[in-house]
């Protein structure tokens, strides 16, 4: 029995999944962090609408933080928590004075291109150990973010 974690799934595979979604969480932090730059930043003729637009992704962002952690928590482990761990960990990378309208939707669309990648990447480890609540997560982001990214290709097209 000491082989289980408190919520009955293998110990072994809870670490191998927290060391993904910790990988995830710190994406998300940068991912977040570029979000507000955006926001805060954007000029040009699309400016009220990407303006809205980033504030909502960013909104969006800080939940999915959230709920990572938490999942981090619940599976046993301990989620990464300082910016340092972030950007050492994350293959996502800060995005600095960029201000126009492609060049900031380009950039969240690369960004989500990565979440998206490394989340098909835990849905599948979470679904071969048995680990639902972490496929469940992983799964309604999924959607969201393909989602997401749909509009934004759309933008750019």
């Amino acid at each position: 029995m000491d082989k289980l974690n408190r919520i009955g799934l293998q110990k072994a595979d809870s670490r191998e999944i927290a060391e993904k979604l910790n990988e995830l969480l710190a994406n998300y932090h940068l991912y977040y962090q570029n979000l507000r730059g955006f926001h805060w930043n954007i000029k040009g003729v699309h400016f009220f609408q990407l303006h809205a637009k980033f504030e909502e992704l960013y909104n969006g962002a800080l939940t999915r933080i959230d709920e990572i952690a938490e999942r981090i928590l619940t599976i046993g482990q301990t989620p990464l928590h300082t910016f340092s761990d972030y950007v050492r960990v994350a293959s996502i990378t800060e995005a600095g004075n960029i201000s126009g309208d492609i060049e900031t939707v380009r950039a969240t669309q690369e960004n989500l291109t990565l979440l998206l990648s490394l989340e098909r990447e835990i849905l599948s480890m979470a679904a071969e150990t048995g680990d639902e609540g972490t496929v469940s997560l992983i799964s309604e982001d999924i959607n969201e973010n393909e989602k997401t990214l749909w509009m934004l290709n759309a933008f750019l097209s």
